[in-house]
């Protein structure tokens, strides 16, 4: 695992890329919940997500139980934090503010989310930490694909960091958006595919104001490649 780079002077302070006791007991936690909460299976190309340098892992977003699931079982396999923006407001619990604060997630005002968000997500890739995204921004309400927003196109093409592509199923019938709490007993299938750059996908011949869409486009389909075809949504060809 590799350290934080040297602040600038008068920079700010890097970001701690660590996994403290706290994080490594939340991931035992996660494990325990996600085991007991779903018959969970974790596949695919889980040892070739980068153990160095920046690193963007894009996954779908049908339930509360994607986040816990995806850090309890990649934090402990690649050895390294994982950086995530999240809601301001969940740091005003008492708990819940506490354990987000200290496990690399990072406060964003969703008002005024654009460039505040974009300027924390690029510094932690310059940084060469992991960055956790969900690209379409929030929630499924039914647990298809919705259209994928364009920050984390822009954000590889500006950095060059590698996307790991990730597809999780069936999370959305465990804990569906709305539901208080999650139904035990369901099947969820997380599958992570091989990383690529968008450099080495993206047509060469491509115009500067067409790659960030065509960018999304093929991010958007790389994780619905990885899903069963009734969560892939508008990106189900």
């Amino acid at each position: 695992m590799t350290g934080s780079p040297d602040p600038k002077p008068g920079g700010p302070t890097p970001l701690d890329s660590s996994i403290t006791p706290l994080i490594a007991t939340l991931t035992f936690g996660g494990r325990l919940f996600g085991r007991a909460m779903t018959r969970l299976s974790v596949e695919g190309a889980l040892d070739e997500i980068p153990h160095d340098g920046p690193v963007i892992i894009a996954a779908n977003h049908a339930s509360n139980l994607d986040a816990v699931v995806l850090g309890s079982w990649l934090i402990p396999k690649i050895g390294r934090r994982l950086q995530w923006l999240g809601k301001k407001e969940l740091f005003a619990w008492p708990v819940v503010g506490y354990l987000a604060r200290h496990g690399g997630v990072h406060p964003v005002d969703r008002s005024r989310a654009d460039v505040e968000a974009y300027r924390l997500a690029k510094r932690i890739l310059d940084e060469g930490h992991v960055l956790f995204v969900f690209p379409e921004g929030t929630r499924s309400p039914d647990g298809a694909l919705q259209e994928g927003r364009d920050g984390v196109a822009s954000l590889a093409l500006r950095t060059g960091a590698p996307i790991v592509p990730v597809g999780i199923a069936g999370s959305d019938r465990v804990w569906p958006r709305g539901q208080l709490l999650p139904h035990p007993g369901g099947r969820v299938t997380v599958r992570v595919g091989s990383p690529f750059r968008l450099a080495d996908v993206l047509p060469p011949e491509v115009a500067k104001g067409d790659a960030k869409a065509q960018a999304t486009e093929l991010i958007m389909r790389r994780i619905a490649a990885l899903l069963p075809d009734r969560q892939r949504g508008v990106y189900r060809a």
